[in-house]
């Protein structure tokens, strides 16, 4: 059996983010999302590119844990071309909004995988609501993680206090979902169920 293809992304993204970090950080500036070079430079690449490097070393480990501990089992409940659809149009659809937000703003840039990331945490949220998640070694319920975390986002967002794209993680949030749904139909129904089955 050959190796999953979240697997495979899990490895790529790790392996690309340490070269640029530590081999070649000339590259960032070519691979990073500056949405004022993106029209004007044609350069709608970088919404892909960017989701394959990473600010440091934590910002790497927390997207890359989130992915190990999420994406295989749901990549073999939805299969491999809905999981790959998922996370790749979610990584684009997911910096949209920062794109038309800062396309003026030449001191803007974005990196990281967390916009697809956070959509395939919200898509297996959807088949495991109840699913045990620990946040600083506190559990909870997945679902609850799922509306903190959205909560949280927004409120940082507004605050505009860090280098975090919080628009990006939630924004992916939602693209998660809707794609879910629209691509594996009975994953409401799944949700439902398995919600209320308590």
């Amino acid at each position: 059996m050959g190796l999953q293809a979240s697997t495979l992304i899990l490895i790529s993204t790790i392996l690309v983010s340490l070269f640029v970090l530590y081999v070649r950080p000339s590259l960032i500036a070519k691979l990073v999302l500056h949405p004022y070079s993106v029209r004007r430079e044609n350069r709608w690449y970088t919404l892909i590119t960017s989701g394959f490097i990473h600010a440091d070393l934590w910002h790497l480990a927390f997207n890359m844990l989130s992915l190990y501990f999420f994406a295989g089992r749901l990549e073999m409940v939805i299969g491999t071309e809905n999981f790959l659809i998922i996370y790749f149009a979610s990584m684009v659809i997911s910096d949209l909004p920062t794109l038309y937000k800062q396309r003026d703003n030449y001191n803007y840039r974005s990196l990281g995988a967390s916009g697809a990331v956070s959509a395939i945490i919200y898509s297996s949220i959807l088949f495991n609501p109840l699913g045990t998640i620990y946040i600083y070694f506190i559990p909870m319920p997945a679902v609850v993680f799922g509306v903190l975390f959205i909560i949280y986002g927004y409120y940082m967002e507004k605050r505009g206090m860090d280098y975090i794209n919080h628009s990006a993680h939630n924004w992916g949030a939602v693209s998660g979902v809707v794609l879910t749904l629209l691509l594996v139909p009975y994953s409401w129904d799944v949700f439902i169920q398995r919600l209320f089955s308590w």
